[in-house]
């Protein structure tokens, strides 16, 4: 039967796990922004609380796009399961870091299949892919941006509530990036 549904699959293999494990990485963004979401909660950064928390919806989000797109070209997506959060953090700074680390690495990720594609003239699921790098210029910008206010703010005195407030007003502006 599993020959019969990849004669049907417009995926290889190749790019059908990829894809999968794509979807495992946005999951556990996902569940990495809202360990970030509750350490900001329990140190009483409210702000940056919701920031992490949209994070991890927007994570949520790229998860199922991927995970619909799997399926909508036959192949089998698999739900992920995820460990391993990291839930504590020394620093306010450090679940700033970590947040830009994560989207750098799901950025190289999606340069990861998208070589792939180009490879295997999967020009389909590169389309597709497209989205992504939008997303990710937008998701790396904004971690940038957040982690740029320790260094214009400081920590100081009340720098770190200073930090806090503004963290929810980063905006990317995508008509003037292009």
């Amino acid at each position: 039967m599993k020959d019969i549904m990849r004669i049907k699959c417009l995926l290889s293999e190749d790019i059908e796990t990829l894809l999968n494990q794509q979807i495992k990485k946005e999951a556990h963004s996902s569940s990495l922004y809202l360990a970030m979401s509750s350490w900001c909660n329990r140190n009483g950064f409210d702000y940056s609380a919701d920031y992490f928390a949209k994070q991890a919806e927007e994570e949520r989000y790229h998860q199922l796009k991927l995970f619909k797109y799997v399926l909508d070209m036959g192949g089998n997506a698999v739900s992920p399961e995820i460990t391993g959060i990291k839930q504590e953090f020394t620093a306010f700074r450090e679940v700033f870091e970590d947040a830009l680390e994560a989207e750098i690495a799901i950025t190289q990720s999606f340069k990861n299949i998208a070589a792939t594609c180009m490879r295997e003239q999967d020009f389909v699921t590169f389309e597709f892919l497209n989205w992504f790098f939008k997303e990710q210029r937008e998701e790396e910008y904004k971690a940038r941006r957040a982690l740029e206010l320790f260094e214009v703010i400081g920590e100081e005195g009340t720098g770190r509530w200073e930090i806090d407030k503004h963290v929810n007003k980063i905006k990317y502006d995508s008509e003037a990036a292009g």
